[in-house]
């Protein structure tokens, strides 16, 4: 399967397509997972804020959001980190992944990259260069592990 991935600033989504990756990370993370939070959280479009997006024939399978460093020093944020439930099985996560880190090294050379992963996840990201760098704790009622990489 052929994946297009896009590399978007916040400025640079289209209606059309910041409505699609809404109703994806709605799909995943509240219905899916059975998880009442406040997903539109103010972060979409600030900054220096981006987007990844893996598309296949304009279908957003995979997705992830990347959050510029708040300050000099400080990591790179990974987060909504999401393959469809119809890309499932299809090594999808890893590529995502790896494309997420890129994306952060191409923007933001130099800086650490960070993720609160759910920590049933913690092998996956591990594979991937990231460290575990606390405790488990719940968030919104599912379990996390705060990670850094670099």
């Amino acid at each position: 399967m052929e994946i297009e991935w896009q590399d978007l600033h916040h400025g640079e989504l289209s209606a059309a397509r910041l409505y699609q990756l809404l109703a994806l990370r709605s799909q995943v993370f509240v219905v899916e997972q059975r998880c009442v939070y406040q997903d539109i959280d103010g972060a979409d479009l600030l900054g220096g804020n981006r987007h990844l997006l893996g598309l296949y024939q304009d279908r957003l399978l995979a997705y992830a959001r990347i959050l510029a460093p708040q300050a000099a020093g400080e990591p790179v944020k990974i987060g909504r980190v999401i393959v469809s439930s119809e890309a499932r099985g299809l090594s999808l996560g890893s590529r995502l992944i790896k494309h997420a880190i890129a994306c952060c090294e191409r923007h933001w050379p130099q800086q650490p990259q960070f993720l609160s992963a759910q920590a049933h996840l913690q092998r996956f990201y591990s594979s991937a260069g990231f460290v575990a760098t606390g405790e488990v704790y719940d968030e919104d009622g599912i379990p996390h592990i705060d990670m850094l990489r670099g």
